[in-house]
């Protein structure tokens, strides 16, 4: 695609790398095909292609308006164009530009800017969210229905973590709304990786991945957060720690970009390339090893709702239900598992008609093989497609460590003859 920045555009810190990406793409609409927005509402400027074309105009002088923002809002981030474009078009990126340069010209109504502040100063604080979670489960028959929805029925207690014993060490994210929201994932994952002789070993420091901050109009503020992250886990790593595991898919496919975004910070550029190239999704580490020897039964039917973050960000795409097969979980078909569920980290807060339907979507087609279970790799498509109140939806690594639980229990038949 021609291009012809505006000498505005070309003072941007990103702006070489915009005009790079708008030349990849030659418009061939592929990307249309297998964009969830696109596909609901028919609207060429609600596609990558017709969002490209939007950010190019802005690029090269266009003044940006109410309606450009809107159209850029809608986006899912979901990179399932990134997915289908045969041209490699870096999509994610040119829209982060994109979004700031809009963002900083078109101011948003008051109610919208407080959402967002709101969204950035709660969720992204550990302690806070889980206190409003918990005051919110508490209370949650006089809640409204949207915010109802966002809210577990309980809370399960996360129960033990092994005291680390294993050689092998790896550090664990622990994110920001999966303590709050569902405390048992980072807790089994440490059990269940104990049993395969890898030790967790707790990083307090490090907090959210950035990603809040990032998407909702604040990029230096995610940046800044990522820098502390980098500093909390560099001496553990340098000291032996394998990897950082992330078990939220949303998280991890952040943390794996951190060298691209502070690949120009003279300070982070080195650490940040090391810590993305060390960054490990959950599956990744335990594809690899000798599952089979843990000897599991299951008789469980389950549906894997692939998130958006682990098969078009992260390309881990058909993982875990490898990972879930070789243990012996019956995996029902999913038709269009490509397709994003419509959380998309604070998407179905800010976009919420759009993230109802993109859900009952999936969920019909998560059902349609009859499963007992749906599980997902990422809280945010869990506690969305759990807002259905349909069929229960876990993450994968509780549903393991629940089927190691039960294979570790006495035979109550054997025990009584």
């Amino acid at each position: 695609m021609q291009t012809n920045l505006s000498e505005q555009a070309r003072l941007l810190r990103r702006a070489e790398e915009a005009e790079s990406i708008l030349r990849t793409c030659v418009h061939c609409g592929f990307c249309n095909a297998t964009c969830p927005t696109y596909q609901l509402l028919g609207d060429e400027l609600d596609g990558p292609r017709g969002r490209i074309y939007l950010i190019k105009q802005v690029l090269e002088g266009n003044p940006p308006t109410e309606k450009t923002q809107l159209h850029l809002d809608r986006c899912l981030s979901c990179r399932n164009c990134e997915t289908t474009c045969p041209s490699g078009v870096d999509y994610h990126n040119l829209l982060d530009i994109g979004r700031s340069v809009v963002d900083a010209a078109v101011p948003r109504p008051l109610s919208q800017r407080l959402l967002r502040q709101g969204l950035r100063h709660v969720v992204p604080d550990a302690g806070l969210f889980k206190s409003l979670t918990r005051l919110g489960t508490t209370f949650r028959p006089l809640l409204p229905a949207g915010l109802k929805a966002k809210l577990p029925d309980s809370i399960p207690a996360p129960g033990v973590r092994p005291t680390p014993r294993h050689e092998r060490r790896m550090l664990m994210l622990e994110g920001c709304v999966q303590p709050g929201l569902s405390p048992n994932t980072n807790a089994a994952a440490a059990r269940v990786l104990d049993r395969l002789g890898i030790s967790v070993t707790p990083v307090k420091e490090a907090g959210c991945c950035g990603a809040v901050d990032y998407h909702l109009d604040a990029q230096e503020a995610g940046l800044d957060r990522a820098r502390r992250n980098i500093d909390a886990w560099w001496p553990a790593l340098q000291n032996g720690a394998q990897t950082v595991i992330q078990t939220a898919s949303g998280c991890g496919a952040f943390v794996k970009d951190y060298g691209h975004l502070l690949r120009d910070d003279p300070d982070y550029a080195d650490k940040a390339a090391q810590v993305s190239a060390r960054a490990r999704d959950l599956v990744e580490v335990v594809r690899d090893e000798p599952l089979e020897q843990l000897g599991l039964q299951v008789d469980t039917r389950l549906a894997f709702h692939c998130p958006c973050t682990l098969q078009h960000a992260q390309k881990l795409g058909g993982e875990v239900e490898r990972v879930l097969s070789r243990l012996g979980f019956h995996l029902t078909a999913v038709p269009d598992g490509h397709l994003c569920c419509g959380s998309a980290g604070t998407y179905s807060i800010t976009q919420p008609e759009l993230a109802r339907r993109l859900r009952d979507n999936r969920m019909n087609a998560l059902e349609s093989g009859r499963p007992q279970v749906i599980a997902t790799a990422n809280i945010g498509c869990q506690t969305h497609l759990a807002g259905a109140n349909r069929t229960p939806v876990r993450h994968w690594i509780e549903l393991v460590d629940q089927a190691l639980n039960n294979l570790s229990k006495p035979d109550p038949a054997r025990s009584h003859s």
